[in-house]
């Protein structure tokens, strides 16, 4: 059910396993139209447990062998300060779920150096390689042909949690910050790189999110304030709620 909202596509499926079917649907189509397009695409994907459905579905021979991965890269919009075979590491999920089972090149993957022990000069590196890679936009910032996002309980999207200092953040692209509420240094994407996409999609299941996904989606400016996720909106592009009906279930109630 796909349902009209004002700045957003919202579209609402009947369970978690429908809207990781819908959103590989999702990623597929971009996949194909931006290589039609540009000859490439330049994907910029999440980690956490709910986008790993998503990966490994993709990662299918039936859907993976209709991708031309060698006109893919994929970079990453936030990371955990631990080494690349953490089992927290958002790579080493998306490795095993999906990369590790595809024909994509091992350059056109792009890790974020989370674990060095200066993050901030980490991420400038980070983003100097997006900058590099990543064809900009008429603002000249690096324009992602998609960004995968999911979204936190508590409004947080990526990195960005609430009340941390790279949220109002207008130049750097990529941010290292410590985040108090989990008490670990995390890397990530700032709001003018998102922002700058062609596409982003919010991949969001559950009753849990329920709340949250009702007030990111509402017109209430404190909610634009209080909710990192609220800020999300291409300037330029096109932005997406993929919802299970659990996660759903507020939207008419609180919007």
């Amino acid at each position: 059910m796909l349902v009209a909202r004002p700045a957003a596509n919202i579209i609402v499926e009947p369970g978690a396993d429908a809207a990781a079917d819908r959103t590989v649907e999702h990623v597929v189509g971009v996949i194909a139209e931006r290589i039609a397009e540009a000859g490439a695409c330049h994907l910029a994907l999440s980690g956490g447990t709910t986008p790993c459905e998503v990966y490994r579905r993709l990662a299918a021979p039936a859907v993976a062998e209709g991708i031309d991965w060698a006109k893919v890269r994929v970079f990453f919009g936030d990371e955990r300060d631990v080494p690349q075979d953490h089992v927290e590491n958002n790579y080493r999920m998306v490795a095993k779920t999906l990369l590790d089972h595809v024909p994509i090149p091992l350059p056109h993957v792009h890790p974020m150096p989370a674990d060095g022990m200066d993050l901030a000069a980490a991420a400038k590196e980070y983003e100097d390689l997006i900058r590099r890679l990543v064809p900009a936009g008429d603002d000249d910032l690096p324009r992602f042909d998609l960004i995968l996002l999911g979204l936190g309980a508590d409004g947080h999207t990526a990195s960005l949690f609430p009340g941390t200092h790279a949220l109002p953040e207008r130049r750097r692209l990529v941010a290292a910050q410590f985040v108090p509420v989990i008490g670990r240094n995390r890397m990530t994407f700032t709001f003018p790189l998102i922002n700058a996409a062609r596409r982003v999609t919010f991949l969001v299941t559950g009753a849990d999110k329920a709340p949250v996904v009702a007030s990111v989606l509402s017109s209430d400016a404190g909610a634009k304030v209080r909710l990192p996720a609220a800020q999300v909106a291409p300037a330029n592009g096109e932005l997406t709620f993929i919802l299970d009906t659990d996660a759903a279930r507020r939207i008419d109630a609180d919007a």
